[in-house]
């Protein structure tokens, strides 16, 4: 894309928005762009049945039981009625075509945009072993995936998760909650090692035996076995793990194939700039499905899977659409409920060399701070809501402080804060 592309269609008249994937980042770029006054027609393609809805609370409180699929929703279906957003649910897109200006659905109907939305997502990898057909094994990504899940989670049920990353640990703390036995399988030394500290890991292996989860760490699933259903989880070292259900959490991968086919420009997910605008000017990519610039690390683009990513891709997209600036981007923030343990974390803790804990391990109640060079980059706070939005702030401003200070729990937080440089 060179400058007069863009320029051609800045200036061009928008009357026709086409968003591909109705999931967080679709759903909230359709409500975005009327807020911010588009009167054009706007239209959200979902492969899914349902409209757009949260997907975090599926590993938590849906699998639980304790929230219906109505409280799923981000909003409630006459919402889009009600903003002239077309919905067309349970149907994907085949083709993008990127010079006549369209996009082609399963069926033949053919939809043409001034403007092109990629919401496309992400989806679960699926094991590659012998069995994973089988009836009792499932992915974690759909409603309809936690709907199979949940007919078969019974008290007494004995789970294998393959997998000790966030979503197998929620799933591992929901799983006990229903009184199922719970062996988790990691091929790493400890859980959740891509994405946090070993002693942020090791506090919440420790959580999890305690309430009676066990542990296969370092070792790897080779084999899924049984005849009519799932029986056993065979480990590379010959080792067997017995199981009525198992669930996958080995992670996601973007779905780029549209784009890919389309020609745009790919990078460890569609490759877009600062403005979420991929490689063709008339066509944004926003949510799990894109690799973007890290304005808090100038160093690096990276691909977020994280509620934060969905709604500030969308806010992105929607005021370049409308010709209005950037809106400030915030620090990338995650969550995660495991029993009694609110983790919110803030930042991208790559790369750190050194980490300053503040609080209590013992009482579940402390914040792990990552520096670099002297400089705040990411924070692990167990229910520790002030550290974790003090942090989140400091991070923004590419603040450095005081590891001394940081440690000091005589003081307020809020206090430590104004001496950050």
């Amino acid at each position: 894309m060179n400058v007069i592309e863009e320029t051609a269609f800045v200036n061009a008249k928008i009357e026709r928005i086409v968003i591909i994937g109705a999931g967080h980042a679709g759903g909230e770029a359709a409500m975005r762009l009327r807020q911010l006054g588009f009167a054009g027609d706007v239209t959200v393609i979902g492969a899914e049945a349902q409209a757009p809805y949260q997907r975090p609370p599926l590993s938590k409180a849906y699998l639980l039981g304790e929230l219906s699929l109505e409280r799923l929703l981000l909003r409630p279906l006459t919402t889009y009625n009600d903003e002239r957003i077309t919905l067309i649910l349970n149907r994907k897109v085949q083709f993008i075509d990127r010079a006549g200006k369209n996009v082609r659905i399963e069926g033949g109907r053919v939809l043409p945009y001034d403007a092109l939305i990629l919401a496309t997502g992400s989806r679960a990898r699926t094991l590659p072993l012998a069995g994973a057909d089988l009836p009792g094994v499932h992915l974690l990504r759909t409603v309809e995936d936690v709907d199979a899940i949940r007919a078969n989670l019974q008290p007494g049920a004995r789970l294998g998760v393959i997998g000790a990353g966030y979503i197998g640990l929620e799933v591992a703390a929901i799983a006990r909650k229903l009184n199922a036995e719970v062996t988790v399988i990691e091929a790493a030394e400890r859980p959740l090692a891509r994405v946090t500290s070993p002693e942020v890991a090791g506090f919440f292996l420790d959580q999890h035996v305690a309430h009676g989860v066990r542990f296969e760490l370092g070792a790897q699933a080779a084999v899924l076995k049984g005849d009519d259903r799932v029986r056993a989880i065979g480990l590379a070292d010959g080792g067997e793990v017995a199981c009525d259900i198992v669930i996958a959490g080995i992670g996601v991968l973007p779905e780029t194939g549209l784009a890919e086919t389309a020609g745009l420009q790919i990078q460890n997910g569609v490759a877009v700039d600062a403005d979420m605008r991929t490689s063709d000017p008339a066509i944004f990519a926003i949510g799990d499905c894109v690799s973007r610039p890290m304005v808090h690390y100038r160093d690096r683009r990276a691909r977020l899977e994280s509620v934060h990513n969905a709604i500030e891709g969308a806010k992105i997209a929607a005021a370049a659409l409308m010709g209005q600036p950037r809106p400030t981007e915030e620090a990338p923030w995650f969550w995660s409920d495991q029993y009694d343990l609110k983790l919110q974390i803030a930042g991208l803790f790559n790369g750190y060399d050194q980490i300053v804990m503040r609080g209590d391990m013992a009482e579940k109640s402390f914040a792990a701070f990552y520096l670099k060079a002297g400089r705040l980059i990411a924070v692990d706070a167990v229910n520790r809501p002030g550290e974790y939005l003090g942090a989140k702030q400091l991070i923004q401003r590419g603040a450095s402080i005081a590891p001394t200070a940081l440690a000091d729990l005589s003081r307020p937080f809020k206090a430590i804060m104004t001496e950050a440089v």
